[in-house]
């Protein structure tokens, strides 16, 4: 799958909205993307995973005691123009680069940024580090500062609202006897794609540099280092969960992923403020109107607790 299909995928469950009284044959001249872009899902899945990588930055970098940079290619390419978006992806694939797995972002203590920034600008600025070697020496320089990666994932759900969160893990059957919750329990979640366990495994392993995923609710988020992660799959805590995803072309495909408790990681963030939630819509040279729900501004705080899993983290770098 392409690259910028596979980022735009959305779980099957989650699309709401389908244009089904247009012939498929309409669409295949639509200006704005070659792939069909049939549905409003899948501009709101770009908005929304825009705007939770942003929070997240925001909310390290105005702490002031560290700071975050974009780094893999969702979080580097365009924010406001969804065909840019796409274009980025095709010069990522042409230069060969599509289907490496690169973490999110990468955080660093305030005292390394000015060193940080002029590495970037030597590269000719964020949008470029997805289409530079890792083994380049300004890209060496970057690296070798960072304390922890982050996978950045986000869920359209207020997480203090959803039923069981707060709910205590029982032993549960199906896990052996095992703490965890009923099979259909809906609480927040960090989740982790099947696809992407190997990728960032041995990113992680080749740069020496920790990953975390940091998952964003509207109104919470939730952090868990993928070492831990592998740790509760291995050892049987989690179990896969298999969905359908839809590509914005209309191409379906299973994924397996996991869906790890939030009592297994740690807090991350609480909303300080919640985003806005905007109409807006994009037209094809036929007149065909596509509307969207955009996501803006928006304010997160970091929690203490994240503060000191960053703490723990710089002091091992040393």
């Amino acid at each position: 799958m392409h690259p910028f299909e596979k980022i735009l995928s959305v779980c099957v469950e989650n699309i709401e909205f389908e244009f089904k009284s247009n012939a498929f044959t309409e669409w295949s001249s639509f200006l704005l993307n070659p792939r069909r872009l049939r549905g409003s899902d899948f501009l709101m899945r770009w908005s929304q995973g825009v705007w939770s990588e942003e929070r997240i930055t925001q909310a390290v970098n105005q702490h002031g005691e560290f700071f975050a940079i974009p780094y893999g290619p969702s979080s580097t390419a365009p924010d406001d123009d969804v065909r840019a978006f796409e274009l980025y992806f095709e010069r990522l694939e042409a230069a060969g680069l599509g289907k490496i797995k690169r973490p999110d972002l990468l955080i660093f203590k305030n005292a390394d940024q000015e060193f940080i920034i002029r590495a970037v600008e030597n590269l000719g600025g964020i949008s470029e580090l997805p289409f530079t070697q890792e083994n380049d020496a300004n890209m060496c320089n970057i690296l070798s500062k960072a304390i922890v990666a982050i996978e950045c994932e986000n869920s359209l759900w207020k997480g203090s609202l959803m039923p069981d969160y707060l709910t205590e893990m029982r032993p549960q059957r199906r896990l052996g006897g095992k703490l965890g919750l009923r099979k259909a329990a809906v609480l927040p979640t960090v989740i982790i794609k099947e696809e992407d366990r190997v990728p960032l495994q041995s990113w992680q392993d080749l740069n020496r540099i920790p990953i975390h995923v940091w998952h964003v609710f509207f109104d919470m988020a939730f952090g868990l280092a993928l070492d831990e992660a592998q740790r509760l799959v291995e050892e049987g805590y989690i179990l896969p969960t298999e969905q359908t995803f839809q590509a914005p072309g209309g191409a379906t495909s299973k994924k397996s992923l996991y869906k790890f408790y939030y009592h297994y990681g740690y807090p991350l963030g609480d909303a300080l403020e919640e985003p806005k939630l905007v109409a807006k819509s994009i037209t094809d040279k036929n007149g065909h109107i596509l509307p969207y729900v955009h996501f803006e501004d928006g304010r997160m705080n970091i929690r203490e607790e994240a503060l000191i899993v960053l703490r723990k983290l710089e002091n091992a770098k040393g």
